[in-house]
């Protein structure tokens, strides 16, 4: 730092220097703008491990709830919609020269001006990624203690409480990795484990063949019961397609220059993803019901007990897949814990901090993941506040508030479909989320 008052190109005063030095330390400290060099490949695992959940096992039993035709239609049209509104938001992501938004909520800043664009997205973006990391820690613990109980089956039964202490005790020691380049191979394992358990999935109910008293009516008694099934299915195939809480930041990894802007590696990564998204999906479901029709559970990996040693390690993969997811989502919870106590509370960025929030972040969605243990339930309802609107239609929103395209023109059309369709689904899939709860609610226990 020299004496002079401008000692730089720009024209800056001495103070004015200082403090864009430091705004630029900071970012070189915070996790998702630190390190901008990523290779195409790594968004394509990024985002298969951010989109393909463990959700992917009950899409069998969300087709016994929708039915042949609306099924089909609604797993197919999910996947347009959603790979058309991950599109936008790779697009939004450098339209303004020389700025680039790295987070969902720069962007939301940028589209609904500076107050309101916190308030839309931030609470919707956390209850995504806080509300994905939670059910990941359950469903880690679950997978461990099914591959326990199933490897070991004569042995004492151990709490599932117990197994999710041992899962989160990994995420103690992954989430002090500083930034998205340092997970890429947690990321990679994560995304070949999705594809593996799925092919699992899939080719058991091959082997299975078709049961002999199969149906594919529906389930529920009243027609009652059937609607709010509907409802309820429409939210766990809303699920299965939620990876764009964490687009724009897994897209501020990439460099960029203005003749090779991020969007093309971006772009190149996300079509490799979505391939293997429908890879994951598209077999599963279909082939899951049509072997067991409505007599499936809702995880199908249940519904195939046999042959056990494969059931056993499509269990372990499980495992391995939700370390993965359960490190992307919360890597922007990080970047937004350290960002408001270093930017706004002033405190220095050091590895300390760093150890500090992190460890507080895993405790709390472990603690949160041991006392309801129903949490999945719960999602259900959640979700479709928050999961629909970031998926589904808030990309779209900003793009007619940005590019304000022509009115009744085809890019009008297509956002407003979306917006109605994801609108509707926002509405219903909690509905049918908090049936669920009310019947189930006798069997939750706290603690389980």
């Amino acid at each position: 730092m020299g004496v002079e008052t401008t000692n730089n190109d720009h024209g800056y005063t001495q103070k004015e220097a200082d403090e864009v030095a430091r705004q630029k330390a900071i970012d070189d400290w915070l996790p998702i703008t630190s390190s901008r060099n990523a290779k195409w490949w790594y968004s394509a695992f990024h985002n298969v491990t951010a989109m393909v959940g463990a959700g992917v096992l009950s899409l069998p039993y969300a087709m016994s709830e929708l039915g042949w035709g609306p099924g089909v239609a609604v797993l197919i049209l999910s996947w347009i919609i959603t790979l058309y509104t991950l599109w936008q938001m790779v697009e939004m992501h450098e339209m303004v020269p020389g700025k680039r938004f790295d987070r969902y909520h720069e962007l939301g800043q940028h589209a609904f001006g500076e107050k309101l664009g916190l308030y839309i997205v931030v609470p919707q973006q956390l209850i995504v990624e806080v509300g994905v990391c939670i059910v990941y820690m359950v469903t880690g613990g679950k997978s461990l203690k099914k591959f326990h109980d199933i490897v070991c089956s004569s042995c004492k039964p151990i709490k599932q409480t117990y197994f999710i202490m041992i899962f989160a005790s990994v995420h103690f020691v992954l989430s002090h990795l500083p930034n998205f380049n340092s997970i890429s191979g947690v990321s990679l394992a994560a995304a070949v484990m999705s594809l593996s358990y799925s092919t699992i999935a899939w080719s058991a109910s091959v082997d299975k063949g078709v049961q002999p008293d199969v149906q594919y009516g529906y389930k529920a008694s009243s027609k009652i019961g059937t609607v709010f099934n509907f409802f309820s299915a429409l939210g766990d195939v809303a699920f299965a397609y939620a990876g764009h809480n964490v687009v724009l930041e897994i897209q501020a990894t990439i460099p960029s220059t203005p003749e090779k802007p991020s969007k093309g590696p971006m772009w190149r990564g996300v079509i490799v993803a979505y391939i293997v998204v429908a890879l994951c999906y598209f077999p599963v479901a279909l082939i899951g019901y049509w072997m067991y029709g409505n007599s499936v559970s809702d995880n199908i990996l249940i519904t195939l007990e046999k042959p056990v040693w494969l059931i056993a390690m499509a269990n372990m993969f499980v495992v391995v897949h939700v370390i993965g997811s359960y490190q992307i989502y919360a890597m922007p919870v990080f970047d937004m814990m350290e960002t408001v106590l270093v930017k706004k509370l002033n405190f220095r960025p050091t590895m300390v901090l760093r150890f500090f929030v992190r460890n507080f972040y895993v405790a709390f969605t472990m603690f949160v993941g041991i006392t309801f243990p129903f949490f999945g339930g719960l999602l259900g309802f959640f979700g479709g506040f928050a999961f629909a609107p970031t998926t589904y239609f808030l990309p779209c929103v900003m793009w007619l508030a940005i590019y304000k395209p022509r009115k009744f023109g085809l890019s009008w059309w297509t956002n407003w479909i979306c917006i109605i369709l994801g609108f509707l689904l926002m509405i219903l899939s909690p509905i049918g989320g908090l049936r669920t709860i009310i019947l189930n609610a006798k069997d939750y226990k706290f603690f389980s």
